[in-house]
């Protein structure tokens, strides 16, 4: 008959198996699914997935003790914060632990930032080259930047010390440039740094006649806290953008890929308020100098016409001379000439009149009854056809010596 074991003397026996054949720490890469601290311990739920896909092959349950985790706090500083993420992938030095009540669990004691950095990397690079073949990573330069800015959508956390030291920096400017700057709140680091900004930006987007451009700032940081600023959804969104987008996500030698598909990329935040202040002070310039042309050229034109003006004037003074003297000239040769031409119409006019008096003498009706000609009438009216006469009328012929009465036949 098989040998019975209790629940515990198995897991006893499973202990002693673990403790003889895996003694020592060892390395291990897997992915953080779950992390929180309690106590000063931080309690760590790890996986491994399949290299093509997101299917869960391992999981495990792990922790940093207390005293590890302020150790390896004051080995990293600020990058252990980065490191225990959720879904970032890690290289953990652990030991392998099998407690009779508590179970399996990896005791974790060192990590390899150098393996989390090289991983990113690598994805980072799969990220660039899916935007080149999509063609985004000039898409959002060829914006057109408006010559001045003054309506700028801001995302960043409103706890962030960049997004206050560019709001410092380009409302105490002094040129006197106002501008208004509205806040779209996100995260800025962590896992939900690329859903939030995504969010962001499509809503931005409803309001792109309200914008002259979107800012992304955040402070300074270590490098695996920009981890999220490399997410290929994220730089597709950005490089999507109907805005102009400039980055200043405070990072004074990495590159990441949001600074790829930007408009412009710049350092820090401060950095972004310089760049926007002057861009408007060129702008200013610009304008100054087109004044000053202006300027140059009214007075040039002004002179040019006054010069026109005077040369018409000495002109209008010769001539006006000129022609007065000509008029003069004129109404000298008409003042003797008007007389004599007078005279002379007056004696043509009564040569015309007194011809056509002795005409009208000629063609009197005495003169031509004299001539032999008579005047017929009919009732006292003249008779211009013979159509009007009949038998029986009584006719009067007038004669240049008398009158005959006649009756027609």
């Amino acid at each position: 008959m098989d040998k019975k074991y209790s629940l515990f003397e198995l897991n006893e026996y499973i202990r002693r198996v673990v403790a003889l054949n895996l003694p020592d720490a060892m390395w291990i890469s897997c992915e953080i699914s779950q992390i929180s601290i309690s106590k000063g311990h931080a309690f760590i739920q790890l996986v491994q997935k399949e290299e093509e896909g997101d299917s869960i092959i391992a999981r495990s349950e792990a922790v940093i003790w207390a005293m590890d985790y302020r150790r390896l706090k004051r080995k990293f500083e600020s990058e252990l914060n980065s490191l225990l993420q959720e879904g970032m992938e890690v290289m953990i030095q652990a030991k392998v632990d099998f407690n009779e009540r508590y179970g399996f669990k990896l005791i974790i004691t060192d990590l390899d930032p150098a393996y989390t950095i090289g991983k990113l990397a690598l994805q980072r690079q799969k990220v660039v080259e899916v935007l080149k073949k999509e063609a985004l990573l000039q898409k959002n330069a060829l914006i057109s930047l408006p010559g001045i800015i003054q309506r700028i959508a801001v995302l960043s956390s409103e706890k962030a010390a960049g997004y206050h030291d560019y709001l410092n920096q380009i409302n105490q400017n002094q040129f006197a440039y106002t501008f208004k700057n509205q806040l779209f709140p996100t995260t800025m680091q962590g896992d939900k740094v690329e859903s939030e900004m995504i969010a962001q930006l499509k809503t931005i987007a409803l309001q792109k006649e309200d914008f002259d451009c979107v800012i992304i700032i955040r402070g300074g940081g270590a490098r695996l806290d920009l981890a999220a600023f490399d997410g290929l959804k994220l730089s597709r969104a950005i490089a999507n953008c109907p805005l102009p987008v400039i980055t200043g996500i405070g990072h004074d030698i990495d590159e990441t890929v949001v600074d790829l598909v930007a408009h412009t990329a710049l350092k820090t935040p401060t950095a972004v308020a310089e760049f926007i202040l002057q861009l408007n002070l060129n702008f200013e310039m610009q304008l100054a100098e087109l004044g000053q042309a202006i300027q140059q050229l009214s007075q040039q034109k002004l002179k040019n016409e006054e010069f026109t003006l005077n040369h018409l004037e000495n002109q209008l003074k010769f001539s006006g001379a000129s022609i007065l003297k000509g008029k003069q000239r004129m109404l000298d040769f008409l003042e003797e000439k008007i007389p004599v031409l007078l005279k002379a119409k007056i004696k043509s006019e009564e040569s015309r009149v007194s011809g056509f008096e002795k005409m009208c003498q000629l063609l009197s009706p005495e003169n031509t009854l004299k001539r032999g000609f008579s005047l017929s009438l009919l009732n006292g009216k003249v008779i211009s056809s013979f159509k009007i006469v009949k038998e029986g009328d009584v006719l009067e012929t007038i004669l240049s010596d008398g009158k005959i009465k006649s009756k027609v036949l």
